[in-house]
């Protein structure tokens, strides 16, 4: 009420006049004054280079195959806590097949995914995928830590656009240039958007060591612009890169990668080499104590350099030797004495 009577006081002179769209807001004339008797000349002002719209309307849809574990299902939270801009979704049924999933992006509204894929409940493979046209990239994921953990120390504002760092191998091979721009559309998060914050306090770092990419998430300290790791962290194993979205023709084929089929194979078969090996020295030591032992002539250069002990009188003892004194033990007769006793008085009663 006080400031509508403030604005009824203030009279038609005193009010402030609308600034006029295009003019500039700070102090000073509003106007070029030109040669005398020219009209002034109009301000150029030039146009904004950002009006604050949300542009790049990038969605990233979220979600897993039902068999998933914890460590999964929380590594799964943790990225959709970090990425402002990404949906989920129910668990999709093992027996439908990966296409189904460019249908439930189009119905989320959702142009990229990460879809994670479980086998045989300790298996985990990662899909990226930009829907409908693509590429889709497949990579198994390996070492896994979440937020969770103690050993993450770090922290970093909820909704906050992270940076995005990246191996100067990514720049020359172009599998990996394919996968470097993969990564920027998925995981950077569009500028303005209504659920992110205006700040940068996280740097995402995408490692090449051997033959596998590395994730790390770690916060900028403000003080010393030194990083703490927040997490989560993974590996990420690189199988195939697909034309399509969820398949099509296959664009690389990673040549280093080895199943973990295949990997656990390979453990019980060198386990079962130990245990053949063991079990042949055994039958070697059975078949040596078996055989009979050979008689080997006594050789005549063994003896060269043993010396002969000094041969010692012998003694020959005439006289015998004395009888040691036998002690009689002191007890013994008391014992006797007492049994005698008894016995006289149970005869006298």
């Amino acid at each position: 009420m006080a400031a509508a009577k403030r604005k009824r006081e203030l009279g038609p002179a005193a009010r402030p006049k609308k600034r006029a769209k295009g003019a500039p807001t700070g102090p000073g004339p509003t106007a070029k004054a030109g040669p005398e008797g020219a009209a002034p000349e109009e301000y150029s002002i030039p146009a904004p280079v950002s009006q604050g719209k949300w542009k790049n309307k990038e969605r990233v849809l979220i979600f897993s195959s039902r068999g998933i574990n914890f460590r999964t299902r929380h590594l799964m939270q943790d990225l959709r806590t970090l990425m402002p801009h990404s949906k989920a979704d129910t668990k999709m049924d093992r027996k439908d097949k990966l296409f189904v999933i460019n249908e439930v992006c189009e119905m989320k509204n959702c142009n990229k995914c990460i879809f994670f894929e479980a086998k045989k409940k300790q298996d985990l493979y990662m899909w990226l995928s930009n829907t409908p046209q693509g590429p889709s990239a497949k990579f198994l994921v390996q070492n896994i830590h979440t937020l969770a953990e103690l050993k993450m120390t770090g922290n970093c504002l909820r909704g906050s656009r992270p940076l995005l760092s990246f191996d100067p191998t990514f720049d020359k091979e172009p599998h990996y240039a394919l996968l470097k721009e993969l990564f920027i559309q998925i995981f950077s998060t569009p500028q303005y958007h209504p659920k992110s914050q205006p700040f940068v306090d996280h740097v995402f770092t995408f490692t090449i060591t051997d033959k596998r990419i590395w994730f790390r998430n770690y916060q900028i300290i403000e003080e010393d612009a030194s990083l703490v790791e927040i997490g989560p962290r993974f590996v990420l194993n690189l199988i195939k890169i697909f034309q399509g979205s969820f398949g099509g023709p296959t664009l690389y084929e990673n040549p280093h990668y080895q199943s973990p089929n295949m990997h656990r194979r390979l453990i019980r078969l060198s386990m079962a080499a130990k245990f053949r090996e063991k079990h042949q020295v055994k039958e070697v030591q059975k078949i040596k104590k078996k055989e009979s032992k050979m008689l080997i002539e006594e050789d005549p250069t063994e003896v060269v350099f043993e010396t002969p002990a000094e041969e010692k009188p012998v003694e020959i003892q005439l006289v015998k030797p004395e009888s040691k004194a036998i002690v009689k033990d002191k007890r013994k007769p008391r014992k006797i004495q007492r049994k005698k006793q008894k016995k006289l008085f149970r005869t006298e009663g």
